[in-house]
């Protein structure tokens, strides 16, 4: 859609289409009136960036991918790369908003990441610098929160009410969904399960407090317990230093759940351990928000029953009021690595329409104009 990079084709911070700062507040927003109309989603991680082109049914039209730019460099790198893949995509599909689901924290008015611990954002107003540069209207959330809207509309938390997704991947991530809303919290940093504190004085996390949860159950966990017990040349780990050949910091979580699944009983182990881990911060949770489904997202979740059984069966067995009260579903996502996206596109329909009402209005007055000039022409010509 070429009308999108010649509005873009200004200087970088220029005022551009007025039309969208002309709407009024804006009402209610909900899926079930948003317009079904293609919308790009952006997933920033800390190695890639992935957009792509999603309809009203969360089906991907068009996907692209893109290393992340890396952190010690500028957070115009970042933008610049953003922008370019939704230019690229624009001129194939006619796009109406723009979704980004950041690995950070986002403010409540979602329009700032506070902090992004793989990227090199501290307080940055990312939608108004997105949508300083592009005709369309911008929304960014924190990137669990996008995954989450995804799975509930199109993925294992279809029908449910109260949902909570667990994101395991480097760290643990989260969100709540209640009622076909996402809840941010008072300053938009609501979900951090990962820093939940299970044990005091525990393993010291990266935000710099000991015993955090994802300390015990996350793709770091597993990997760090894998290579301890190779590095002490443990004979359970055998199978795994011969796997790669006594390079040790070889040692990946996909390739420990590959061999789980071949039947290396060390990394069947490990696997349960941090389901077991898992189940307990579970119940935990199902304490604090009486959800009725978790959704167990992110890379780690790729080992399935591995992980899922022993976190279901931990679960159970600590659960507040077990046998008294009714239990919580747990059920791995279902869109895999593409749910942050579809779920950031589908959440940029809540805003589509100020775009819709801009372009009529534009148009209106463009046929208003039209109708003037023609009419004067014949009274010119009249006389």
């Amino acid at each position: 859609m070429s009308t999108y990079r010649d509005l873009t084709a200004a200087p970088i911070g220029s005022r551009r289409a007025p039309a969208l700062r002309t709407v009024g507040p804006r009402e209610r927003r909900s899926h079930l009136s948003a317009p079904r109309v293609p919308t790009v989603g952006i997933d920033i991680g800390g190695t890639k960036v992935m957009a792509g082109v999603v309809d009203a049914d969360g089906n991907i039209l068009e996907k692209l991918r893109t290393e992340t730019p890396d952190k010690s460099k500028s957070p115009k790198v970042v933008e610049d790369t953003i922008v370019e893949l939704v230019l690229d995509l624009s001129d194939r599909h006619d796009v109406h908003a723009v979704g980004i689901g950041a690995a950070g924290w986002v403010d409540a008015d979602r329009n700032r990441v506070l902090f992004a611990p793989h990227l090199s954002w501290r307080n940055e107003p990312l939608r108004d610098r997105i949508a300083g540069r592009l005709a369309v209207p911008v929304l960014v959330d924190n990137d669990a929160n996008t995954a989450a809207w995804a799975e509930w509309r199109f993925g294992a938390g279809r029908g449910e009410d109260h949902l909570v997704m667990i994101t395991l991947g480097t760290g643990i991530g989260g969100a709540i969904l209640e009622d076909g809303q996402v809840k941010r919290g008072k300053y938009g940093v609501a979900g951090e399960f990962g820093h939940m504190q299970v044990v005091p004085g525990g393993h010291r996390c990266p935000c710099g407090n000991r015993g955090c949860w994802e300390q015990y159950s996350s793709g770091n966990a597993l990997v760090r317990e894998a290579r301890e017990l190779a590095a002490a040349d443990s004979p359970v780990a055998y199978g795994i230093i011969e796997h790669v050949k006594g390079n040790i910091a070889d040692i990946t979580g996909p390739m420990i759940t590959e061999l789980a699944r071949e039947g290396d009983a060390m990394c069947i182990e490990l696997l349960q351990d941090i389901g077991q881990w898992l189940g307990v911060g579970i119940a935990n949770l199902a304490a604090a928000l009486d959800p009725s489904c978790f959704v167990i997202g992110g890379g780690v979740s790729a080992a399935d029953d591995l992980l899922i059984g022993p976190a279901r069966d931990a679960f159970k067995r600590h659960l507040t009021g077990r046998g008294y009260r009714p239990e919580a579903r747990v059920t791995r996502a279902q869109l895999g690595p593409e749910a942050g996206m579809v779920g950031a596109a589908d959440l940029a329909r809540l805003v589509a329409r100020r775009f819709r009402r801009a372009n009529r209005r534009r148009v209106e007055r463009y046929e208003r104009y039209a109708r003037f000039a023609e009419a004067r022409r014949s009274t010119q010509g009249s006389a």
